[in-house]
């Protein structure tokens, strides 16, 4: 498989241990930035996995930030995105087998280089169920995600939520 790799200034320390379990579990991996600690946004990065997964041009997608949970947040906004931030193996495994994860999210600054390991290894060997229940599942996820392209006017126009809150 090719898997997408991106991170921000804060995900940087995990990197070279994420491509190198990627690559030692016989995939391979699209690079696409961070390079350094210099700070940059992380919804940038979550926008470019989740675009290669939707383009094709890689299957799966490791987002890589300070906690994950940004990287999270971001690459959900964009549909047929299923991002997962995990810190343990069963969620990892377990959020593709049922839920067909694509995108794993670590935090750099919550997790260790090991357990980052083990948890890429135990995402990139589980493979989708494909049982009824978690088909249907999905389906409704795919509703809710046209759902949300048909309220788009109302969602712009601040009817259906406010896009943050101010304090």
């Amino acid at each position: 498989m090719i898997i997408a790799l991106g991170a921000d200034h804060g995900g940087v320390p995990l990197k070279k241990s994420v491509i190198d379990a990627i690559e030692s579990s016989g995939n391979r991996v699209l690079d696409l930035g961070t390079f350094n600690e210099t700070p940059v946004d992380y919804p940038d990065y979550a926008k470019s996995v989740a675009e290669a997964l939707i383009s094709e041009r890689a299957e799966r997608g490791v987002l890589l930030c300070g906690s994950g949970v940004g990287a999270c947040v971001a690459a959900n906004k964009i549909a047929g995105i299923r991002a997962c931030l995990c810190h343990d193996t069963y969620s990892a495994h377990q959020g593709v087998e049922h839920d067909d994860m694509n995108i794993l999210c670590l935090g750099a600054r919550v997790i260790g280089p090991a357990l980052a390991v083990e948890l890429v290894r135990s995402f990139l060997r589980a493979r989708f169920s494909g049982e009824a229940r978690h088909r249907r599942r999905l389906e409704k996820i795919v509703a809710l995600e046209q759902d949300q392209r048909t309220h788009s006017p109302e969602l712009a126009a601040g009817k259906l939520q406010k896009p943050f809150r101010h304090e």
